[in-house]
């Protein structure tokens, strides 16, 4: 499978790099995986471009198409008042601009990096309804390393499982029916249909 990590990490050496790394690392371990890592640092400036411009440059748009072309999403960004940074949100605004249905039925693992753990509501306040809107997939173990997380009991569990959940949702990607888009609408079954197939035959 295509497995992208989004990073938007700032800093070299990055936690949340290396938190993105990690996640990619024990899901290829449970389903085999080409990982690309997108690290949006580098693409800071196609980003703010796309909303001046109207469209990405060309690594950014090739960053756009790695993500829509993944079978399974990593992203992690690290905490800024909290919620997610600025520039994470742009990319994901950018490349819904350009394709409002790129994440619609994709899995997605949200991860988070932060200096304290009282931030770790971030991953259920900000980041989780920002993907359920796009329309992924969001795997429902989100995973969140505070400073004092690095080396201590607690944080391999929370990865192995968050990357269990993405393997599993990937392998069975096909099988999750996409949001229906806006000029189209999603056949309906009458409830007097449903109640009849639920009661007893015999």
């Amino acid at each position: 499978m295509k497995l992208v990590v989004v990073s938007a990490g700032l800093s070299l050496p990055s936690s949340t790099r290396l938190l993105g790394d990690r996640l990619a690392t024990a899901t290829a371990a449970q389903a085999p995986a080409d990982v690309r890592v997108i690290e949006l640092r580098e693409l800071a400036v196609e980003i703010a471009h796309t909303f001046t411009h109207g469209f990405p440059g060309r690594a950014l748009a090739e960053a756009f198409e790695a993500v829509t072309a993944a079978d399974g999403l990593i992203v992690v960004t690290p905490v800024f008042s909290a919620s997610y940074s600025g520039l994470f949100k742009s990319f994901f605004d950018a490349l819904g601009g350009t394709d409002a249905d790129a994440l619609t039925g994709k899995p997605v693992l949200i991860a988070a990096t932060g200096g304290s753990a009282r931030h770790s509501l971030v991953l259920d306040h900000a980041l989780r309804p920002l993907f359920s809107h796009l329309g992924a997939v969001v795997v429902p173990t989100g995973v969140y390393a505070a400073s004092e997380d690095w080396g201590a009991e607690g944080l391999d569990g929370r990865i192995e499982r968050a990357a269990g959940e993405l393997a599993a949702l990937t392998a069975g990607a096909s099988t999750v029916r996409p949001r229906p888009r806006k000029d189209t609408f999603e056949e309906v079954t009458p409830f007097e249909e449903r109640l009849a197939a639920l009661r007893p035959t015999g």
